[in-house]
């Protein structure tokens, strides 16, 4: 590192962390300045306890709260038109941003969204587009994960496909980062284990690939390697046992911690699932789990020493090869496709793929230059199993 070397660094939010903390939803409301909030969630949650529980906590504390839940898993710019209507109606104030990755960041950019004039896509994250937002149209956010994954209720963007062209895009502004966060981990119990492991695999993705990512920002390092190390122990924990509170607590951290230390930047696993999720609509952190170990060897010339004290560092040998290793037997052991077609993904949008793959926005973090070839390359790889 050169003595001249300048990075700029900005960290998150107020979290309040621990079982049994939705109980003090209504307080981080009135800390947000919200009095009338839009409760925004994704259609397979609505309905379920957790989410009609804090329902009624919140009309027994004397909230007249709404509901939106019109949210694809892999949220899309209608979806987000439809909510900004319904709050707009509503004569809300504040969205609580409600669920896994789909809620957080479909609330999070209606919030954004609600008092602006132009196109959604006139913010999408490229260069200083977000200057072209208007700040006072952004309303208040409170943040209540209930998976341990995407991390996005620590963060100031939100994924959203454009439907027209089946691309993922990042919508961002520093006031659409959550005024406060709810982590309760018991909010994440009922989870099924296909979600668990899939929102596991997201959380480990983003530190590792934040780890990874080019760049000096040793407080994003630092966060991330402890976050791979929570998600290496406690994801086999959760599945082997739901009801493991301590264990959920630890990757409700680790998420935290992702979305967190990827403000470094993250790389081809995201590179390559981002146009994979939207065009077969496939989970985005089981497809992150696929690519996993073929990005990490395409990766390995350029990130071999920097695993090796990653591993040290989770207990394992001081090697390269002993973290793969220990990533392939988590993906088996949970029963993590090994391959895309085992994931019923097809080879026919491969040069498709390849395209998107290099211009998404998380291309530019990865070790090494994400060239065409290279994607093809890996998705190759991920198609047939060949390490």
């Amino acid at each position: 590192m050169s003595v001249m070397t300048k990075a700029n660094w900005n960290y998150p939010t107020a979290v309040k962390f621990g079982a049994g903390r939705i109980a003090e939803l209504p307080e981080a409301l009135k800390t947000a300045g919200i009095t009338k909030p839009l409760l925004v969630t994704d259609a397979g949650l609505v309905n379920l306890p957790v989410t009609q529980n804090t329902l009624k906590l919140l009309r027994n504390a004397g909230y007249e709260v709404g509901v939106f839940a019109d949210v694809k898993p892999n949220p899309i710019s209608a979806n987000v038109a439809a909510g900004i209507e319904v709050l707009r109606a509503g004569g809300h104030d504040g969205v609580i941003a409600f669920g896994g990755g789909s809620g957080l960041d479909t609330g999070k950019v209606i919030a954004f969204m609600a008092g602006q004039t132009r196109p959604m896509w006139d913010f999408e994250d490229i260069g200083d587009w977000w200057t072209r937002a208007d700040p006072k149209g952004i309303f208040p956010i409170v943040a209540v994960p209930t998976t341990a994954g995407t991390g996005s209720e620590v963060g100031r963007a939100g994924v959203i496909t454009d439907e027209t062209t089946h691309t993922k895009k990042v919508i961002f502004h520093p006031l659409m980062m959550p005024k406060v966060v709810i982590a309760d981990p018991e909010l994440t119990v009922g989870m099924p284990t296909f979600i668990t492991v899939g929102t596991g695999f997201d959380a480990l993705a983003h530190c590792l690939e934040a780890y990874c990512a080019k760049g000096y920002h040793p407080l994003a390092d630092g966060i991330a390697v402890e976050g791979v190390r929570l998600a290496l122990e406690n994801l086999p924990k959760v599945v082997a046992n739901p009801n493991d509170i301590e264990a959920r607590g630890h990757l409700m951290s680790a998420a935290a911690m992702g979305a967190t230390a990827f403000q470094k930047g993250l790389g081809a696993i995201h590179s390559l699932s981002h146009p994979v999720g939207a065009l077969y609509d496939t989970h985005h952190g089981m497809t992150n789990a696929v690519f996993m170990p073929y990005v990490l060897v395409a990766n390995r010339d350029a990130i071999e020493a920097k695993i090796a004290r990653l591993a040290a560092y989770c207990g394992l040998a001081p090697s390269f090869d002993a973290f793969l290793r220990a990533i392939n037997a988590l993906r088996a052991k949970l029963n993590v496709p090994n391959t895309l077609a085992d994931f019923r993904v097809g080879s026919e949008r491969r040069e498709l793929i390849g395209d998107m793959a290099i211009v998404d926005p998380t291309a530019g973090g990865n070790p090494v230059e994400l060239t065409k070839a290279l994607a093809l390359e890996i998705f190759d790889r991920a198609m047939d199993g060949r390490l």
